[in-house]
Order: structure tokens, then sequence, then C-alpha cells
């Protein structure tokens, strides 16, 4: 076997393989930044759409060019006619993330800067984009139900067009502003997998629409998206408060995994959860039922006693989306509603200062083999 030629880690656990000046993770004190920003700043001061400025330009907007932001952004959600199409001749069999992932390479060939990679033009792409994704999600959600898709409202921010074309009706204050928390969370998160087969892609100078499909492709693993999905599901085959403890430890003793907890750069307490967790409370007690809050508590109080186990972002969204009535399996796409911002921030970086993203693997095979002919071969 031939000596390893350089230090490596499965899953490049800890093995830092380029520089970024978007997203920055403390794992041990459990602080995450964009642009510097602490999380806890955004989500008490800032909107999903501001986020989405800071992350693209380096800075936070003056009031002018928030406002002009604001506008184009959501100018850009319509979808063409032909892609619109293409979505209601998709099987309604088809999984959301699945529709997600093709209808977003389809835009590109609708896209008149599809092929320009100059920053100029992949800012507007991802302007688009940003916008194209939050639809796309909505008028599946609707065309698989047998419904009619419905045109984006442009009077309304981001988190409440989604849910007004989701749902039909102006949505509830407080789902609009646990909506928009909730995109601001997962906005960025340095390095992982999505993100960095995004930067893969954009490595190799292809466009901003096949490095976005190529993260929709990553996010459709059930190891990466999926998550706050499975907590619902967790949740439903609990179903009352009084059954939790019992069932989470025999769980355990099963060696069933439990998601929803852990994390690969956390060492604590994810901070998203610390917000999540205040608005799925914020969303039961106005729905006068706290059941599924309170068995997510002795889930959480469980792990950790048994397992030092500290909650992550996946532990509080799944339920804050289904107090709002979105369907489960729409979750991974919400993710990508969100990540979209951030995706399209690493590409724009990627190309900004581009090398060739071209590692290395330590050979663990032969080296000496020598061609036997066909009839010699045992």
């Amino acid at each position: 076997m031939p000596a390893p030629t350089s230090p490596s880690a499965a899953g490049l656990e800890g093995v830092v393989v380029g520089s970024s000046s978007i997203c920055f993770i403390d794992g041990r004190e459990g602080r995450l930044l964009y642009r510097g920003y602490d999380i806890n700043d955004l989500v008490e001061h800032s909107t999903f759409e501001e986020v989405v400025f800071l992350l693209w330009h380096c800075r936070l907007p003056g009031k002018k060019e928030l406002a002009e932001h604001e506008r184009t952004l959501a100018a850009s959600r319509k979808l063409p006619g032909k892609v619109l199409a293409l979505l209601k001749g998709f099987p309604h069999k088809a999984t959301p993330t699945e529709v997600l992932r093709t209808t977003v390479s389809a835009l590109a060939l609708y896209d008149s800067d599809a092929e320009n990679n100059s920053p100029e033009a992949s800012v507007r792409k991802a302007m688009r984009l940003t916008g194209q994704l939050a639809t796309i999600v909505a008028a599946w959600a609707r065309i698989r139900a047998g419904k009619t898709p419905l045109a984006p409202n442009a009077r309304l921010s981001a988190a409440a067009n989604f849910l007004y074309m989701l749902h039909g009706k102006k949505p509830d204050p407080l789902w609009i502003k646990t909506f928009d928390i909730a995109l601001v969370l997962h906005a960025d998160h340095e390095l992982n997998a999505s993100t960095f087969s995004a930067r893969v892609t954009a490595s190799t100078l292809s466009d901003l629409h096949s490095a976005i499909t190529s993260a929709v492709g990553t996010l459709k693993g059930p190891l990466h998206g999926g998550a706050n999905e499975a907590v619902v599901r967790t949740l439903q085959e609990i179903g009352e408060p009084a059954r939790a403890e019992v069932w989470i430890k025999n769980a355990l003793a099963q060696k069933r995994r439990i998601m929803g907890f852990g994390h690969r750069v956390y060492k604590t307490e994810d901070p998203r959860a610390a917000h999540l967790r205040r608005m799925a409370e914020a969303l039961g007690r106005q729905a006068g039922d706290l059941k599924w809050y309170e068995i997510l508590r002795t889930i959480e109080r469980v792990v950790r006693e048994e397992k030092g186990l500290y909650p992550n972002v996946d532990l509080y969204s799944g339920t804050c989306y289904y107090a709002m009535g979105i369907p489960p399996d729409l979750y991974v796409p919400i993710f990508a509603v969100s990540r979209i911002s951030g995706w399209t921030a690493h590409v724009l970086e990627q190309h900004a200062d581009n090398r060739l993203i071209r590692p290395r693997a330590d050979y663990l095979g032969p080296t000496r083999l020598r061609y036997v002919s066909i009839d010699e071969r045992k």
C-alpha cells in the first residue's frame, strides 16, 4: 500500500479547502456570522431581502439601495410561460426537490444572461433565481394538488409572498415573521455539501444555473437535506407529549438515528436552533396547541442527558413549517428557497478569483500488477 501523499479525513472533516469572506462558523462558541455580522443581530434587526444584499455585496445597503433591491427581487419572481407549462407537465409523483432541480436547469434556457459569467450578469441571474425558486416550490405544491398556481405578489415581502402563493390567502403576521427568520437563518452556512458542489461546478467556469442545479441535486441527498422533515415524522409517530420520554429512550436504546441533533462543525448548540425554538413555541401558543413543542422539549432534554448532543437548526424548523400548514416534503426545497442566496454568493466569489477545484485522493490500491492475457487467467 503506498503511503498517503497528504493529510486527509473521511468526508473532508476538518480539512480547509479554500478561503471565503461570506460566512464564518465558530463551532466551539456556537456563533454564526454572515460577512462579519452575528446571526443573532440579523434575526433581530434585518430581513431576508437585506441579508441577500449583504451576502452578494459584502455590506449592508443604504435605505434607497435596500428599497431598490427589494423592488428588483420582487419583480424577478415570475416564471417564463414555457417553464410554468413544463411544471404543469411533470408527473404528480415527482418529489418537490426533483421538480426544483429540473426546473432550475430549464430556467437557463430562457435566461438571456445564461452563458454570461460577467459579475454584472451573474448578479442579474442570481436576482432572478432567488425570486424564482420560491415561485417554483409554491407553484408545484398547488399543481400537484390540482390547484391553479398563483402569480407572485410584488407588494409582499419574500416571506409573505411565498406563504401567499402556497396557501392562496394573506398570511398571518406571526407566520410571516417566522418564515422570514427561517429564511435568514438558512441563507448560508459556509462550505456545506451543496455549497461546495456549487463552487466545484462554478470553478470549471460553468454557468450559474449549472452550479445551482448541482447544489439542488446535492441537497436532495438525505444526509444533507430532509432532517427537519424526518423530525416532523418523528413527532407524528410519538403523537402525544406523555409518550415522548419513553419513546425517545427506547429509540436511543435501539440505536435509532434521531434527526435534529449534532453537527459536523458545532460542538455546542447550533445558534439557529434557539431562534426557531422560540418561534415554534410562539406558533404553538397562537394555535392553542403546544403539544409538538412540548414533545420536542422532552426529546431535547433526553438526548442531551443520554447522549450529550445539542439540537441543530432542523429540530425546530420543521415544526415551525408544520404549524404554518406546509407539507413536510416541501421542507427541503424551502431550504433551497433560502440557501439560493448563499449558493449564488459563493458562485460570485468563486468566479471573482477562480481556480479549478481539483483535489487529490490517497490511493489505497495496488501499484505493481502485471497484465495477464485472458487465456492465462484462472
